[in-house]
């Protein structure tokens, strides 16, 4: 049975979120959203591709202080996603590889 995270049996959608993902600009980025997106983008559904599309929009240097629990997301770009982005990201070494912790 093939790796549902596995980029070669993505759709070409999925494969181009998850670089996205992985190539934020700073390193905290990186392993928080693209952690969280590799670990849950085989199971999301159109919908949910629009909204992580939209909050990979959103500067990066927010989105670490939102989704680390520095600062409170704002009403006006909270989501659905985003919020679940942040309770998934905001543990204790959520941008940690695992193999690291």
């Amino acid at each position: 049975m093939p790796d549902e995270t596995d980029p070669d049996t993505l759709s070409p959608r999925r494969k181009r979120l998850l670089f996205r993902a992985w190539h934020r600009g700073t390193k905290e980025a990186d392993l928080m959203i693209g952690g969280f997106v590799k670990r849950n983008i085989a199971g999301f559904t159109e919908g949910e591709l629009d909204e992580l599309e939209a909050v990979l929009e959103l500067p990066d240097v927010d989105l670490a202080d939102w989704l680390s629990g520095r600062r409170a997301i704002p009403a006006h770009v909270t989501t659905p996603m985003l919020e679940r982005m942040a309770l998934e990201c905001g543990g204790t070494g959520a941008g940690v590889p695992p193999e690291l912790r």
